[in-house]
């Protein structure tokens, strides 16, 4: 999916990723130590993934800690964040917003100050204000973001990044929206996972039959964790023009297809309980301008994704009680 030029220019360069026990942070971690890049992890989960990976324990609320470990490193990837189903967002604002606000704010700041070649940032889908289709040459900040909390924290990430260009004039910072991300190494906590985790999870539990919300024709965006790695290997390498790219599928799908692609490998019953709201009926991501800008072009399929992730979570199903959880009372 992406030159071999391009991953070289990581060999033997000093390289963070902040999240990198996580979806998508695990996925870039092994491509970037594949191009033999000198990989440190950042992260507050106890989960070792690879013994060539130097990962470091601490908290990114602490901006002396963010300064000690952008010291003297080359790329900075910052994907951690905190990651949770609707209802959480709803329930527990501030569990998303105080601590994802520190963190980037810190972070960004530290990054900064340090010697670093480049740093990418980590957005969201959710920072967008509501549309059937996200573009990001009608993005506003007009319009409050669709996921109120986490969005404004999100947003507010992206407006430090764009005031550093204004009066620093630093172009070195990159940003990137992914949509909704699934894969290995996803929450599979039921109690805040996202769509396809937590499925997969209610499935796994021998819940008869399935019941999904909706009549299943809402659709959305499902974009792959790998897929959006490469992604953002593309994003540090050519930046991404004084702006944000987006990061989805390319491929949007309605909840009855994820459903039906699910239980075509694996064997339950389900049904549609159309009492219950569907939520936005399309949520989907142009990537018109991560294709043209960095080359971007997903190539895992759902059914391919979908298989990989379940045949990890059955390998894996009690990772998530190694994760840090900002939702505990």
């Amino acid at each position: 999916m992406i030159d071999k030029e391009i991953l070289s220019t990581f060999k033997n360069k000093q390289v963070v990723v902040t999240g990198g026990t996580g979806l998508i942070g695990r996925q870039l971690v092994e491509i970037l130590v594949n191009a033999q890049a000198n990989v440190h992890i950042v992260s507050l989960d106890k989960i070792d993934l690879d013994s060539r990976v130097k990962h470091i324990y601490g908290d990114l609320t602490s901006f002396e800690f963010c300064k000690q470990i952008c010291t003297e490193v080359e790329y900075i990837f910052h994907l951690a964040g905190i990651k949770g189903s609707v209802d959480v967002t709803k329930t527990k604002p501030a569990s998303f917003f105080v601590p994802l606000l520190m963190m980037n704010t810190n972070l960004l700041e530290a990054a900064r100050l340090s010697s670093a070649t480049k740093v990418l940032y980590t957005s969201s889908i959710g920072a967008y204000a509501q549309s059937d289709v996200f573009k990001e040459s009608e993005d506003t900040v007009e319009k409050p973001p669709m996921d109120l909390y986490p969005g404004w924290a999100k947003r507010i990430a992206e407006f430090q990044i764009k005031a550093y260009r204004e009066e620093y004039g630093l172009e070195n910072f990159s940003v990137v929206r992914p949509s909704n991300v699934y894969g290995p190494g996803d929450n599979f906590d039921a109690k805040n996972a996202m769509v396809i985790p937590a499925l997969m999870s209610r499935i796994n539990s021998g819940e008869k039959p399935l019941i999904v919300w909706g009549d299943g024709s809402a659709i959305r965006d499902f974009a792959f964790s790998k897929d959006v790695a490469f992604g953002m290997i593309l994003a540090m390498y050519y930046g991404t023009n004084s702006g944000f790219v987006n990061l989805g599928s390319g491929k949007p799908c309605s909840i009855k297809e994820l459903v039906e692609t699910l239980n075509s490998f694996i064997d339950f019953e389900y049904v549609f309980d159309t009492n219950k709201s569907s939520g936005f009926s399309t949520r989907t991501m142009d990537i018109s301008k991560a294709s043209k800008l960095l080359g971007y072009s997903p190539a895992t399929s759902l059914l391919d994704g979908l298989t990989q992730t379940w045949k990890w979570y059955q390998e894996n199903q009690s990772e998530h009680l190694s994760k840090v959880n900002y939702f505990k009372e």
